[in-house]
Parts: C-alpha cells; structure tokens; sequence
C-alpha cells in the first residue's frame, strides 16, 4: 500500500514538474492572430534584397557587437560576426562557443528573432539587436 502511493505521488509530482516548463521555441502571434502559412515572420528577410548588409554596433556591458547580414533574394545567407567583446580569455571563451550557435539559429530563422545562448546573454542580445538593424537596412 505504501508503494503505491508513493508511486502515485511521484508521478504526479513528475506531471507537474514537466507542465511546468516552457518549450525551448515559441511561437509569436501577433496581437492574436496567426500568420498565414509562407508568411514570414516579424524581423524575417523577406523581398527582393541582394548585398551585404551591415548592423549597428550594440554597446553591451562586456563590450561591442556588430554584424553584417548577407541576403540574395531576400533570404539571410550568411551573417559575419565584426565585433564582439574579446577583451579577456573569457570574453573570447565565450564568443567561440555563442557567435556560431547564433549564427545558425539566425540562418535556421531567417531572422534576428533567436534564442540566447546559455551563458552569452548579453553577447546574444547584442547580436540580435545589430543583426534586425542590418535587416531593417536591406528593407529600407
């Protein structure tokens, strides 16, 4: 009898616990209505931009980030990395292991809306921010 409320108390401890968390990608509606599918998403390359593109440098509390955008034909192909805080060991730490895990979300995004990584908060909004002002500048 005991084992068995100590089953049921474990599992439902266990739902709970996994209720709880978020998902690791959300998705953004706006003011409540969906997006049509094909329809790309806010801050998303969209149009008919060929170049590169570069963003604004984000002062952040380690130090600046700036990125340049690379589209054809509208879609983000590339982004180069042109500053990021690199003035310790950590600080380079740290851009070695964030700046291509950002890159590839932004590529997998076609966008500057992106997940942070662990760890590169700060580095991971500074991207963010310069890659949708070189965005913003291939649409203007």
């Amino acid at each position: 009898m005991r084992r068995a409320v100590l089953t049921a108390a474990s599992t439902t401890a266990l739902g709970v616990l996994l209720l709880s968390l978020k998902p690791h990608h959300s998705t953004v509606i706006a003011a409540g209505v969906p997006r049509p599918a094909g329809s790309p998403s806010p801050g998303a390359a969209s149009g008919s931009s060929t170049g590169t593109f570069t963003g604004d440098p984000v002062d952040t509390r380690y130090g600046t980030v700036q990125v340049a955008a690379t589209l054809a034909r509208g879609r983000l192909t590339a982004v180069k990395v042109l500053q990021v805080p690199s003035d310790n060991g950590r600080d380079q730490e740290i851009a070695s292991y964030a700046v291509p895990r950002l890159t590839q979300e932004a590529l997998g995004a076609q966008s500057a809306r992106i997940d942070a990584v662990s760890g590169a908060s700060y580095t991971s909004q500074g991207y963010a921010e310069s890659l949708q002002s070189a965005l913003d500048k291939a649409h203007a």
